[in-house]
């Protein structure tokens, strides 16, 4: 069933139950009304009738009594003590066939008769023979019958109009309801068949949970195609990247295939490149997957640490894993707030990366500032010409394929650190002269805003 019908049925039975129930006690209340005001009437006239009774002689007719009280459309009749009429007056032909019960404890009753209600009150009074009997006196509710006739069949037509206004509100409603989740439906199927990311057109003035759902489904749609062209990005970098790799190991196979067993030296080159495409290609895939990876979701853990303090224990484990003079400029503590364990992730990258491409030592210096705190990283390599400076963040960009394949770059630590540095709102910049060098800056702010990827 489909929720357009749902909500038609759901809001039509609950408007018909809520209808139902309050034209039900309204009726209800009003016949309970309408009696109590011709009891207190009745009950009256009743009073004036006991007291006439009361007062009455022997000789006096209580028939012409009687009459003088008798209600209009309605009639009195007396019994003795042992429940026998004795005097019977009627406004109304047949009424003496009417025989009313009135239970203990109730001030009045109410039956029908010829369809029309009937109101009857008893009540004691003392006969001119002195004989306690009974006065039941009648009357019909003509007026009262109407009105509640009258009443009921406006309840019946209020309710039917209500619940035709209730159809078309429940129409309507359904439409507003549906209409984004149709719009939905068709974009996604849309995606499906056209193989693209399409969105939902949104109104600006609308703020409601439809709008909400409508940019949470953009949203996911746009995570979606960014995930997909981030694979796309990854099988199209492995499949070109890989290719030169996988072609130097076949060549060197084959070659050790024809003559390595036999030459000694061309065994030995082509087992050690092997080894080093191998270990290359590896780097290069872990690498990948890290870039892979980049935009998903990743916690943040703000902490405040001792910059100085995690600098020189970068430096240590460098020096220790290369045997190579790394030098620290600068005096601690200084503190900032970062997620420590990528900090660390980007410093090793980009010393790393200073390391191949420089035999010299490495300088860092730390200095602080106003709004941030600086690193800087200086090599003493070749440096990097400027034309190469805006792509150097970029996959697999090489300033120089031959140096990348002697100290077994891949391209890509760069294009990593940029991506830690997005999440944690560092700034990186690199200043380079061909023949003295490369700097690499890594501006941390005093309060940085880390962004989940």
């Amino acid at each position: 069933m489909k929720l357009k019908v749902k909500i038609h049925l759901f809001s039509t039975f609950l408007t018909l139950i809520i209808l139902g129930l309050m034209n039900v006690g309204i009726y209800f209340i009003y016949e309970q009304m309408a009696f109590d005001t011709e009891y207190n009437q009745l009950n009256s006239d009743v009073d004036e009738l006991v007291s006439a009774l009361s007062k009455m002689g022997v000789d006096d007719d209580p028939a012409t009594i009687l009459r003088a009280f008798i209600p209009p459309n309605g009639g009195i009749r007396v019994f003795n003590s042992e429940k026998t009429p004795i005097v019977f007056v009627e406004s109304i032909e047949e009424m003496n066939e009417y025989f009313p019960e009135l239970q203990e404890g109730e001030r009045y009753t109410s039956g029908y008769f010829h369809g029309v209600p009937v109101l009857t009150i008893i009540k004691p009074v003392i006969w001119a023979n002195g004989e306690v009997v009974e006065v039941q006196t009648m009357k019909q509710l003509i007026e009262v019958d109407k009105n509640l006739d009258f009443l009921r069949w406006t309840l019946i037509s209020v309710t039917l109009i209500g619940m035709l206004l209730m159809t078309i509100s429940s129409v309507a409603l359904g439409n507003i309801i549906t209409k984004p989740i149709n719009k939905l439906i068709n974009t996604m199927s849309q995606s499906r068949l056209s193989g693209k990311y399409q969105k939902i057109e949104l109104s600006k003035n609308r703020k409601d949970e439809m709008t909400q759902m409508g940019i949470a489904f953009n949203e996911m749609m746009e995570q979606l195609e960014e995930n997909y062209n981030k694979q796309e990005q990854f099988v199209s970098d492995a499949s070109h990247e890989l290719k030169t790799p996988l072609t130097v190991i076949e060549s060197y196979a084959k070659l050790l295939s024809r003559h390595g067993f036999k030459n000694k030296a061309i065994a030995e080159e082509s087992v050690n490149a092997i080894i080093n495409e191998t270990a290359r290609m590896k780097e290069m895939i872990t690498q990948m997957l890290v870039l892979a990876k980049g935009n998903g979701q990743q916690t943040q853990k703000t902490e405040t640490i001792d910059l100085y303090e995690l600098v020189e224990s970068t430096l240590q484990s460098m020096r220790t894993a290369y045997n190579r003079n790394f030098i620290l400029k600068g005096e601690g503590p200084i503190y900032v707030n970062t997620d420590m364990e990528q900090l660390t992730q980007l410093l090793f990258i980009i010393l790393d990366n200073a390391r191949k491409y420089s035999e010299k030592e490495i300088k860092t210096t730390i200095s602080e500032y106003e709004e941030n705190t600086v690193v800087a990283i200086l090599d003493y390599g070749n440096g990097i010409p400027k034309k190469d400076i805006n792509y150097i963040f970029d996959r697999f960009y090489r300033v120089d394929e031959a140096r990348n394949r002697k100290t077994g770059g891949t391209g890509l630590g760069l294009s990593i650190a940029k991506e830690i540095a997005n999440r944690l709102s560092i700034k990186l910049e690199i200043d380079s002269t061909v023949g003295f060098g490369t700097t690499i800056y890594i501006f941390i702010p005093k309060s940085p805003i880390l962004i989940n990827f």
